[in-house]
């Protein structure tokens, strides 16, 4: 099935009107991450388009390559390296970079996106997923406006999937807004409810609009899910 190659699209333009009228003062003031000013959280969102275009040019042909052959050190020195780029030169390198995503992936066929990719051993569309993930939970990140209430539903859905694994084994996790419920394993546990969106800023460690609830106090939320996932033999 055809990843959502449109909602991530229109999630890049989105960051495009976000970061349009940034001066140089504010790229280097603070993000909402700790650490990071909001230069280092766009460095991060364009090299992160970079990374998975590498990943479908080659993909595309056939072939595997490593996101960054010199692992999260590179990742993390490229970043560092390009923080301090002017809002001017941010905007460019984002625009550049996205539209050679995007049209890498306009080139993809059906068949195209089962082709296997070393991001956490998957496939090309689940690298659709990671950037819509990307692109919206940065955007908050951003402090620019931006609010886990503005992320797209499906995007809201898709991310409490992509995080059910922070849960403690037996949770339920029901939205409130929307049919949907999900559960992390059998047996007994805590009932997590909430707005889809808020329920998917928790997970995401990102401050939800209205606090899910739980009767007996929200589960500590445990890491992300690692990057590359265990092997079934060592899980």
């Amino acid at each position: 099935m055809r990843p959502p190659v449109a909602a991530v699209i229109e999630a890049h333009r989105a960051l495009e009107r976000l970061v349009a009228g940034l001066d140089d003062q504010q790229v280097a003031e603070a993000s909402a991450l700790p650490g990071w000013s909001r230069g280092h959280v766009l460095a991060h969102l364009t090299d992160n388009a970079r990374m998975f275009a590498r990943l479908a040019e080659h993909a595309l042909r056939g072939e595997l390559v490593a996101g960054y052959d010199g692992g999260m050190a590179e990742r993390n020195a490229i970043i560092e390296a390009t923080a301090g780029r002017s809002a001017a030169e941010h905007r460019a390198e984002l625009a550049g970079h996205t539209a050679h995503l995007e049209a890498l992936w306009a080139r993809a066929g059906e068949a195209d996106w089962t082709r296997p990719v070393t991001f956490r051993n998957a496939d090309l569309a689940a690298t659709v997923w990671a950037r819509l993930r990307e692109a919206w939970i940065h955007m908050v990140d951003l402090d620019l406006g931006v609010r886990p209430d503005d992320w797209p539903e499906e995007l809201a859905a898709h991310t409490i999937d992509f995080l059910l694994c922070r849960l403690p084994a037996g949770t339920r996790v029901r939205a409130e807004d929307v049919p949907r419920q999900w559960s992390v394993d059998d047996g007994p546990g805590a009932e997590v409810t909430g707005r889809v969106r808020d329920l998917a800023a928790w997970l995401a460690g990102r401050t939800p609009t209205v606090v899910p609830a739980a009767a007996q106090g929200l589960p500590a939320l445990g890491p992300w899910p690692p990057h590359p996932p265990p092997r079934p033999d060592r899980a």
